[in-house]
This record gives structure tokens, C-alpha cells and sequence, in this order.
């Protein structure tokens, strides 16, 4: 008689997290953004809303290169941070 416990045939199939979870940046594609990101926190007593800049760029260069799925950066809570649209970059301000 045996003893081993079965807890039926279901078996565990596991998934990547939603968000969080990225390949490594095994060819160094950003890593200098990464080393400017890293730099920034440092000199800020690792003060993140300091490296706001930082962050968007190194977080740009992973999608560029794949490393992380495209996401908007206003999603990504930089919207302050975004290039107005072209059309109204070249606006001068009404008086």
C-alpha cells in the first residue's frame, strides 16, 4: 500500500507575470542608460522622482530593443515627460 499523496492529474503550468517580469539585457544594448539611471539614483539618496528622465530613457531603450513590450509612456506615468505632438511643438503662445 502506498502512501504518496496524488492530488489528482492537473498539472502546473506556469506563466510569465503580466508586467514585472522582462528578458536580461544579456548584449548590453542599455546598459549605458542603465548606468546613467543608476548614477542619478545615487547622487539622490536613491530618490527615484529625481530620475524621472533617467527612468523614461532606459525604459525606451529596453522596448526599442525588445527587451520589454511596448507600452505608452503616459501609461508608464510619464506623460509630463512626453515631446508635444509636432502640431503643436511649433505653436508660438497666444499673448
Amino acid at each position: 500500500m502506498s502512501n504518496a499523496m496524488n492530488f489528482g492529474t492537473k498539472s502546473f503550468k506556469p506563466r510569465a507575470p503580466d508586467k514585472g517580469s522582462f528578458p536580461l539585457d544579456h548584449f548590453g544594448e542599455c546598459k549605458a542608460f542603465k548606468e546613467r539611471f543608476m548614477k542619478c539614483l545615487r547622487d539622490n539618496s536613491f530618490d527615484n522622482s529625481k530620475c524621472r528622465l533617467q527612468s523614461k530613457d532606459y525604459l525606451e531603450c529596453r522596448m526599442d530593443n525588445q527587451l520589454m513590450a511596448k507600452e505608452p509612456l503616459a501609461k508608464l506615468g510619464f506623460k509630463d515627460l512626453m515631446d508635444p505632438p509636432p502640431s503643436q511643438a511649433h505653436r508660438d503662445p497666444k499673448p
